[in-house]
């Protein structure tokens, strides 16, 4: 079964609008989660869709467009590193995915979302582990929530260029964790986060 397949299969269970959800940036040490809902039209297919994470950058950028302007909604929601630092990083996830949700214009049937649930929220909500492997409109919803999420640190990169956020986006790597060795924290990293509070020098701001 295809991932527009998947999608076909729960329209036939009696859910016309589908929404896909997914979000970018649960682990890094940096910047914001960010978390997108799609409604792809029914019957339509966009060649290329797939889990974003094994998309190269350039493709990721085109299908981010044919997503929206194919799209017959999407919504977007954002929450920054001092929010995940206050709130911990799953409730912020959940919040970001709230937010996607309340930002839809058309209100869908069902939202598919990749492993998580979304409490106080009236829509019918299905929880796929792996979703954006098995769903076309999971999968375009990790896609508008990946591009998102690293223009948004290629912006920081401008802003804190010492980190090279526009390199790793914020996640743990090597040269990364040096940078934090060497610099200490910035404002958006996320110090509530076991590596960097081990990594803690005078704050950078």
């Amino acid at each position: 079964m295809d991932l527009y397949d998947y999608d076909e299969s729960i329209r036939r269970s009696g859910f016309r609008i589908i929404a896909g959800m997914d979000e970018a940036g649960r682990g890094p040490l940096a910047g914001p989660v960010v978390a997108a809902a799609v409604i792809l039209p029914e019957g339509m297919r966009i060649e290329g869709i797939r889990d974003s994470k094994k998309i190269p950058e350039k493709e990721r950028e085109e299908l981010f467009y044919e997503i929206l302007r194919n799209a017959v909604d999407a919504g977007v929601g954002i929450i920054d590193a001092e929010e995940i630092d206050r709130i911990n990083i799953l409730s912020a996830t959940r919040r970001a995915m709230h937010k996607a949700a309340a930002h839809l214009t058309n209100k869908p049937d069902i939202i598919l979302i990749d492993a998580l649930q979304i409490p106080s929220i009236s829509i019918k909500q299905m929880p796929i582990i792996k979703g954006d492997a098995k769903s076309a409109s999971i999968a375009a919803a990790s896609i508008v929530a990946k591009v998102i999420r690293d223009r948004i640190m290629a912006k920081y990169h401008s802003v804190y260029p010492q980190y090279n956020f526009d390199r790793h986006k914020g996640y743990a790597t090597a040269a990364h964790l040096d940078k934090i060795k060497e610099y200490g924290p910035c404002f958006i990293h996320r110090k509530s986060f076991r590596k960097v509070m081990d990594l803690m020098l005078p704050f950078n701001g």
